[in-house]
């Protein structure tokens, strides 16, 4: 039943594409080119609704078995909660595709869906074990810790959405290891869902990679960041530190060019929510590389990221706080040379430099 929900999936996206983009059109959700943008025409960008409703198609088709298989830690409303919180999510995504609605009206937007997920869903970080230290408790902070995951993963995917096909095709990336991850620890509702949601997405990204007919949007990118954040949650509850760390190496790519992003504009003393044109794919384009090259290039990223996860779960302690070392150097030294934290951030290249002379 799984295969013919993620068949489904993939051609209900492929069919539903060009409807919305044809509705985007004639509801006026386009997206125009400024000085920020890489495209030089005017695009639809209502993609994500054809992701959604592709979804949807696999959800129902799946639905029986999903609500036997829920995890034990959760809600029985689990699903129902994770599937109306998504609704808010392209709502939301929807009417700022049309309107460009306010940070802050989005940022509702994102917090109702997370309430709904915690509170009807029961879905939240609780406790980790800590090596060395024992089990720590988050109590009283485990719903705001919970609030700020997903409102932060989901706006990690919504900034780069700077590419054809980046967005769509780094959040395939990480469902895809979330699938994998999932079936490695037996948890089925997860796996599904996560291959549903690619399905979905690679279907959409017949129309969306280089050279795009459509742009996923706000209501895409939303979406796919809202999903990876509560999967990430319910493929690693009440879990050790390693657990906890894996969902955060998976999504490497986003949360490293969100981190960064402040990091360069708290340096420039700017609002850490400034839009500018200095993320990974415009230093990456800044370098010389092509629009598709760019892109290629992240995926590759976006996979050793996965790569590392897997390997990262099957490590012990020691050989997991190395492995996060390791990855944590690498990711600085290319941050200091692409100049993603700024031209003149290079503390780890400039220290090196001073120990060799």
């Amino acid at each position: 039943m799984l295969y013919v929900s993620l068949i489904a999936a993939f051609i209900a996206s492929i069919l539903l594409t060009p409807l919305v983009k044809r509705l985007a059109f004639r509801i006026g959700a386009v997206d125009a080119p400024n000085y920020r943008k890489v495209h030089a025409r005017i695009m639809p960008r209502l993609g994500g609704l054809a992701i959604f409703l592709a979804f949807l198609i696999g959800i129902a088709i799946l639905y029986p078995f999903l609500i036997n298989v829920l995890p034990y830690y959760t809600s029985e409303y689990s699903l129902l909660a994770i599937i109306l919180g998504a609704c808010i999510i392209v709502a939301t995504g929807v009417i700022d595709d049309m309107r460009e609605i306010s940070a802050k009206a989005k940022m509702l937007g994102q917090l109702a869906a997370a309430l709904i997920v915690i509170f009807v869903g029961g879905i939240q970080i609780d406790e980790v074990n800590l090596p060395f230290v024992g089990e720590l408790d988050f109590g009283l902070l485990s719903i705001p810790l919970t609030i700020l995951w997903i409102i932060g993963i989901t706006n990690a995917i919504n900034l780069i959405d700077g590419l054809d096909g980046l967005a769509a095709g780094v959040s395939t990336i990480a469902l895809m290891t979330l699938a994998v991850m999932a079936f490695n620890m037996g948890n089925m509702f997860v796996l599904a869902i996560a291959a549903i949601l690619a399905a979905a997405s690679i279907g959409f990204l017949f129309y969306n990679f280089h050279p795009a007919k459509i742009f996923m949007g706000d209501t895409g990118a939303l979406f796919l960041g809202f999903m990876i954040s509560v999967l990430a949650l319910l493929g690693f509850k009440n879990v050790t530190f390693v657990s906890l760390i894996i969902p955060i190496i998976i999504l490497g790519v986003p949360i490293s060019d969100t981190f960064f992003a402040i990091v360069r504009r708290v340096r420039m003393k700017k609002k850490w929510s400034d839009p500018d044109k200095s993320h990974l794919h415009h230093r990456l384009l800044d370098m010389g590389f092509t629009h598709r090259q760019t892109v290629l290039l992240i995926y590759g990223i976006a996979m050793m990221f996965g790569l590392a996860a897997v390997i990262f779960s099957m490590a012990k302690v020691w050989g997991a706080i190395l492995l996060v070392a390791v990855i944590l150097t690498a990711i600085e030294i290319f941050v200091e040379i692409i100049g993603l934290a700024g031209k003149n951030y290079k503390p780890l290249l400039n220290f090196v430099r001073i120990f060799n002379k």
